[in-house]
């Protein structure tokens, strides 16, 4: 990933620059450039900028864009993009537009990406500064581990700002940085290949970048530690595969945390071919980002440890690799989870919620829980219901539910909640055991309601990234591949002090 450096004034351009302009409402150009200071000359004549935009039509709308070569090549180019109306979605789409097309210049020799972030109502606050880091560390992100040769990449991005001197400024770039890598390295682990990724090498991953940090502790349960433990739910799974399953466990710990314990619990299934119910050939060619739930967790717990937190979290991540062979799991089994409530299994390609359930039970069971997340891309139903960029928020608590809404928000990935509806609980019924994991239609609910017991009275809340968690192609800082949804949610609230009630209302 690129070096973020933040200026308070524009640097000296060289020919390794490519230079990034804002566009505002009708073609307005910022100041600096229309009318810079006595003394200061501007990087690029603003009546030849002027003029380009008015050729290609960019008036400023959000994600229109000028290219624009420079006599003497000081900037190399410049890279004019509508900014919209500047509100901060606007924001992370003028810096990603402005990244990719610097990120094709890199691969001509440009190094370093100059990104002024002020907007025309006025300098850049941390809101503005912090989503302008990490969508350029984000959109700039590509997948190479297993392609050659590897195109060249910028070495900086610049990101200007008036007040970049400003404390609270230096913080939210900061807290981007870190932001940025952690999403970064989920989505290395969601890409990665599934011969590659079996469940000892995600748990191995966690243990390499997490065990190091500060006050985080990572603990890794094998079979036999799972079969001591009651994870009849991740057995049954992984029993199938050639690789056996494994729990991941990190426990984040700062001295002078108060009394909350959030568990965050993430699907781990390394590669899902549906098991005896198997899917056909089209639906396992994404299965391989079928843990993406689980490095959502690890992502934000290793961001909440980089930024010094103040609040205790415990991730766990469930791993499995559902197979097919003599050993997997069939319908009509019966399974004991953690805890000791048992499930009839319809469907075997209904598998998350097998994991989840032992690793929601656990949370609660063992770690001292007192609210449970849990993240998974669980049902086709949600993204049939809310499209491929919005997640399903369940959630058994009003606040809960508002302050998860509100850390999307923030994070600018979107939620909606969606109804736990009781009217819906029957379908769970079965003759033989406590629930059945294949109730039915509407999936996204039942999926939510046969998850919720085993939080038992504790607040929980699901999130259901089917959709959001992959991507087709590039649309803001989101890039095609895993895209680390979740993350980012996670952590703005565990940033908030992982709050269970929203936030108060500000008397007239």
């Amino acid at each position: 990933m690129p070096r973020v450096d933040l200026l308070t004034t524009l640097p000296a351009l060289g020919e390794d620059d490519v230079l990034a302009v804002p566009v505002g409402a009708d073609g307005a150009l910022p100041v600096w450039l229309s009318s810079p200071a006595p003394g200061t000359p501007a990087p690029v004549p603003a009546e030849l900028l002027a003029g380009a935009l008015r050729d290609t039509g960019n008036t400023g709308r959000a994600g229109t864009i000028t290219n624009l070569p420079v006599p003497g090549r000081r900037p190399r180019s410049v890279v004019a993009v509508g900014l919209g109306d500047g509100t901060l979605p606007h924001l992370r789409g003028y810096v990603s537009t402005a990244v990719r097309r610097a990120q094709t210049l890199a691969e001509s020799g440009a190094t370093r990406l100059v990104l002024p972030v002020d907007g025309a109502a006025g300098p850049a606050g941390a809101d503005e500064v912090r989503a302008a880091v990490e969508a350029a560390l984000l959109a700039g992100y590509r997948f190479r581990e297993t392609s050659t040769p590897h195109p060249a990449r910028l070495a900086t991005v610049a990101v200007v700002a008036t007040d970049g001197a400003d404390p609270a400024v230096v913080a939210a770039a900061r807290a981007g940085e870190v932001t940025g890598s952690a999403v970064a390295w989920a989505r290395d682990l969601v890409n990665t290949p599934s011969n590659t990724k079996d469940p000892a090498w995600l748990a191995e991953q966690a243990v390499r970048r997490l065990s190091g940090l500060p006050h985080v502790t990572v603990t890794v349960l094998g079979p036999e530690e799972l079969a001591d433990g009651g994870f009849g739910g991740v057995l049954a799974v992984g029993g199938g595969s050639a690789s056996p399953p494994r729990v991941v466990v990190a426990a984040y710990e700062p001295p002078g945390a108060g009394p909350a314990r959030p568990v965050l619990v993430g699907k781990g299934i390394t590669f899902d071919t549906g098991g005896i119910s198997i899917k056909p050939t089209a639906g396992m060619r994404e299965m391989k980002t079928d843990m993406a739930g689980g490095a959502a967790v690890l992502a934000a717990l290793d961001a909440a440890a980089r930024l010094g937190l103040p609040v205790a979290v415990t991730a766990v991540v469930p791993a499995a690799e559902n197979a097919v062979s003599g050993s997997s799991y069939r319908p009509a089994d019966v399974v004991r989870h953690v805890g000791g409530r048992t499930t009839e299994v319809q469907n075997t390609d209904a598998e998350g919620r097998m994991v989840l359930a032992d690793g929601l039970a656990w949370g609660r069971l063992e770690l001292g829980a007192t609210v449970l997340v849990d993240v998974a891309t669980l049902t086709g139903a949600m993204k049939v219901a809310l499209g491929t960029r919005t997640a399903g928020l369940y959630a058994t608590t009003d606040g809960l539910a508002t302050a998860l809404s509100t850390a999307a928000l923030h994070a600018g990935e979107r939620v909606w909640r969606m109804p736990l509806a009781e009217e819906y609980a029957d379908l769970l019924d079965s003759a033989v055991a406590d629930a059945n994991n294949a109730p039915g239609n509407p999936g996204g609910t039942t999926a939510a309601l046969f998850l919720r017991p085993f939080a038992g009275d504790l607040p929980w809340a699901h999130l259901d990234v089917a959709g959001p968690a992959r991507a087709g192609s590039d649309d803001a800082e989101v890039v095609k591949g895993g895209t680390g949804f979740g993350a980012r949610i996670l952590l703005r609230w565990l940033e908030a002090g992982a709050p269970l009630d929203p936030p108060p209302t500000v008397a007239d």
